[in-house]
């Protein structure tokens, strides 16, 4: 249910989405839905909460891969790579859900956080010797580009479509590395 929610929600504005329009996507009733939550804005909610857990984790996976002193690019770009694969839910929770309701937005500010204190994790091991405001001001600067990345790609704006999709995910790996090693992207 919440993945046919899911596709919905990333298709048409979730103002537009009833719960008869899950339930037909579902194949279910909308009394089944109805029992499963109480409003569709609840399976809008338990579909970004799912995504922003399997975001974290992907983000979790790839800091512990991570190679100490390596750079941070390919970690970037793997996370990019893994929006594109999500690409329905990363819709729903970069750009559709936005606004939605305070829920969606208390989750999404949640989820920032989490993948804030990941990202200063990733760079305290791609830069050992990084102070711990400086690892800070660095893992935001990711984050910032980490989402506008996937607003970029999920919206197939003017830039990830001029750019095609190699050569954007490329860029963003190497933005990544001038952002968390200014000088050694010189």
């Amino acid at each position: 249910m919440i993945e046919a929610a899911t596709e919905l929600f990333a298709t048409q504005s979730p103002d537009e989405v009833t719960v008869a329009d899950i339930a037909a996507r579902a194949e279910m009733t909308s009394a089944a839905v109805y029992y499963h939550f109480s409003s569709k804005d609840k399976v809008l909610v338990e579909g970004m909460r799912a995504f922003a857990t399997a975001l974290r984790e992907e983000l979790h996976a790839l800091t512990e891969a991570h190679a100490p002193g390596s750079p941070v690019g390919p970690a970037l770009t793997s996370l990019v790579a893994w929006l594109g694969e999500h690409r329905s839910a990363a819709t729903v929770f970069f750009t559709s859900s936005a606004g939605m309701s305070q829920e969606a937005e208390a989750l999404r500010h949640e989820s920032r956080t989490q993948l804030l204190e990941e990202l200063v994790r990733l760079t305290r091991k791609a830069r050992e010797s990084v102070s711990d405001a400086e690892a800070a001001v660095i893992a935001l600067g990711l984050l910032s580009l980490l989402e506008t990345s996937a607003i970029s790609q999920v919206r197939g704006d003017d830039v990830y479509r001029s750019l095609g999709h190699r050569s954007f995910v490329r860029e963003v790996g190497r933005l990544a590395e001038r952002i968390a090693d200014p000088a050694a992207a010189e």
